[in-house]
């Protein structure tokens, strides 16, 4: 396996942190978190490896997003 690059890991850091916040959201609205976490994720693929600027902009959005969606009185979330 490839070694990962600073920005790789927190982009990875950042999707387990998302998955750890759905176990603490209601049972019957784990699976819309997860799918809203995975489509964000997936929104961004198509950006450049090399693009730092908008890697780094995104990292601090989604950061910002999942200190939203962790407060308790979100219950559930649709797309």
């Amino acid at each position: 396996m490839a070694k990962l690059s600073g920005l790789q890991r927190d982009v990875l850091s950042l999707y387990r942190q998302c998955l750890r916040a759905v176990r603490e959201k209601p049972v019957d609205a784990r699976p819309n978190f997860r799918a809203f976490a995975r489509s964000e994720f997936e929104k961004n693929m198509s950006l450049s490896k090399k693009d730092f600027s908008a890697i780094e902009y995104i990292l601090r959005r989604g950061h910002r997003q999942l200190e939203i969606y962790m407060d308790p009185g979100i219950k559930n979330i649709s797309r």
